[in-house]
């Protein structure tokens, strides 16, 4: 096989490679961002800034041993118009982990 080939077969895998986990980081961002909203309104609060934020990943040991990546935005809100707080979301793709707030909003 000519190396220029090789190249560019290389490069095109590579590129799809980041649009998917481009996507995949996308559709994770949105599901965060409906969960945090859900939660502050079945906290009766205030979801502030209209998005959450990407706080971090890290892997996990899941069911059965296997390991899977999760992804960690937070989202600010408050209960009385002047003070904010910070809350959690943690997916595993697209499935929610955990979901925190702060103080009795939780």
């Amino acid at each position: 096989m000519n190396d220029d080939l090789l190249v560019l077969i290389l490069t095109a895998a590579l590129l799809a490679a980041a649009y998917a986990l481009w996507q995949n980081t996308l559709a994770a961002r949105e599901a965060a961002n409906r969960v945090a909203k859900e939660a502050c309104s079945r906290a009766v609060v205030q979801f502030l800034d209209g998005t959450v934020a990407f706080a971090g990943f890290r892997l996990a040991q899941g069911a059965g041993g296997k390991r899977r990546l999760l992804r960690t935005y937070t989202f600010d809100y408050t209960g009385d118009g002047f003070d904010r707080a910070q809350g959690f979301v943690v997916l595993a793709g697209q499935r929610v982990e955990a979901v925190g707030m702060a103080g009795s909003h939780s």
